[in-house]
């Protein structure tokens, strides 16, 4: 199982970036979370085939409508994996 965890900032909260992040990540069977980060950003963990990862961070580089991302980085994640994909 591969695993990351992506850290988007930018005008990401209020915009739908999570739910559109949920529905992309559901289409794609992956695992993990999206999550709203007190500073501003957005948390993404995601869990699954190194190409459904990949796919992942394409969408979360650009974001929903809405959304404005300046940065998003990435990094291997090693902690656990959820069995479905939930924001919060």
């Amino acid at each position: 199982m591969n695993a990351i965890r992506c850290i988007v900032s930018g005008h990401v909260q209020g915009v739908f970036f999570r739910a559109s992040t949920r529905q992309v990540a559901d289409s794609l069977g992956l695992t993990g979370h999206a999550r709203n980060l007190p500073d501003g950003r957005v948390e993404v963990i995601a869990c699954g085939p190194a190409e459904a990862l990949k796919a992942l961070k394409e969408f979360i580089l650009a974001g929903p409508a809405g959304a404005t991302v300046t940065s998003v980085t990435c990094e291997a994640w090693n902690g656990s994996f959820p069995e479905t994909f939930a924001t919060g």
